[in-house]
């Protein structure tokens, strides 16, 4: 029988929610806990959640505040951010956020959830897999007498990640890359407990191990990508040993889609593409996505900036809402397989470039942000966003001269696509 465990998750921000539904399969009646957010949660345990949340997505916008929002959020960013990689050297010194974080969960804070998971008598304990540390750190506190295993979802990170004594650690770590495998090595956890499974894609997006959608949509997607054959024309083979060849004609317009992040930064971004991109949207030659997640605020900006456009009866403009996050991301998911370009900052959707999307790379915000886009720009997966006031020129510049089709291919052959998968066979092992 097919291993279940208990997927924990937070409501806080879309990455570790994105990342905790790709796995909703793996899930106890296929439905995901939030750790900040369960039914009977007591209210002390969920003050101290909602007192980060709300800090983080104020210092998030007021970074935008003239001279001192930069300052503020800066000294904040120092709490989290993550050291040089070289040269290697021991990192496993716990810091200021750790013992903070323990000092909490020592005062029973999440002692309640884990004793919602803990076992009936006489029944085997179900895995425990959380998209958040501290859910873990507070499991192995508490004693959870099953397997925990903590699924990173950034392409490098802090010192936070790791417990308190690394080297004892019971966590199993489920990572996206060799670099938060290297780093945690660093920071004291022992390698037996780390696995390299990729970042868990959402199914849906490729179809099982054949990746059968997958390939159909990189099709289409090379298509629009690829207008002038620029790009086919010196990889002919490598196109026709993965995908079989191209298609004549894409079954959809070219499409950008841009995702603002979970505290609704850079809405001005998608206001601009809208603008710059008007002519081409008119005559259907092009489709921009806006992504407003479960922000309504952000949703009602989108469609009023459409509207002073003279936009907001357009075919091609889709503004992505949805109340709750199942809805969204079932919404974002279907879009992203008929889209060529991602744009947004480099948070957790970083990952979805191995589903052969190239990324424009919208500024950063705090120090994660800076390391995913150090991946992607190494990797090859993506570029850094150009002036928008200019967006036409340098994206269909770009567009001829195949630039997009080849950090689309390299994300698709170089990427790691089946973490759903793999992290299903490891907790069933």
């Amino acid at each position: 029988m097919e291993q279940k465990a208990w997927v924990i998750s937070i409501n806080m921000g879309y990455g570790h929610q994105r990342t905790a539904y790709a796995l909703r399969e793996l899930a106890v009646d296929g439905k995901i806990i939030n750790a900040n957010d369960y039914e009977g949660i007591p209210q002390k345990d969920r003050l101290l959640w909602e007192n980060s949340r709300t800090f983080y997505e104020f210092i998030s916008r007021f970074k935008r505040v003239p001279l001192i929002g930069n300052w503020a959020f800066n000294l904040y960013d120092k709490v989290q951010k993550i050291g040089q990689f070289y040269p290697r050297r021991d990192l496993s010194k716990s810091n200021f956020v750790e013992k903070n974080t323990y000092n909490l969960i020592a005062n029973n804070w999440g002692r309640h959830l884990i004793n919602k998971l803990w076992p009936k008598s006489g029944e085997p304990a179900k895995p425990i897999i959380s998209t958040f540390f501290i859910p873990a750190f507070m499991a192995e506190y508490f004693r959870y007498p099953g397997d925990i295993y903590c699924v990173v979802c950034d392409a490098d990170i802090s010192r936070s990640w790791a417990p308190l004594m690394p080297h004892k650690t019971k966590i199993k770590y489920l990572v996206p890359n060799m670099r938060t495998l290297e780093r945690l090595k660093l920071y004291g956890v022992s390698e037996k407990n780390i696995f390299l499974t990729g970042y868990p894609l959402p199914m849906q997006c490729i179809g099982g191990e054949t990746r059968n959608i997958l390939k159909y949509d990189m099709r289409n997607r090379l298509s629009n990508l690829d207008p002038q054959r620029n790009y086919e024309k010196n990889y002919t083979h490598l196109i026709k040993q993965e995908l079989g060849g191209l298609l004549s004609a894409s079954d959809h317009p070219f499409t950008i889609i841009f995702a603002v992040g979970g505290a609704g930064a850079q809405k001005e971004i998608g206001a601009r593409l809208l603008c710059e991109f008007k002519e081409k949207i008119a005559s259907r030659q092009m489709k921009i996505v806006l992504v407003a997640g479960t922000k309504i605020h952000i949703k009602r900006y989108f469609e009023e900036e459409a509207k002073k456009l003279g936009m907001e009866k357009f075919k091609n403009v889709e503004i992505i809402y949805a109340d709750n996050f199942e809805e969204y991301f079932d919404k974002f998911n279907d879009s992203i397989s008929k889209s060529d370009i991602l744009w947004s900052k480099p948070s957790e959707l970083s990952f979805y470039t191995a589903l052969g999307i190239p990324m424009i790379i919208a500024p950063t915000i705090g120090s994660q942000e800076d390391f995913n886009k150090e991946w992607l720009l190494k990797s090859g997966f993506g570029a850094e966003q150009k002036d928008t006031n200019f967006g036409y020129e340098w994206v269909f510049d770009w567009l001829r001269e195949g630039h997009f089709a080849e950090m689309a291919m390299e994300g698709f052959v170089e990427g790691k696509q089946l973490g759903v998968l793999n992290i299903k066979k490891i907790i069933s092992e």
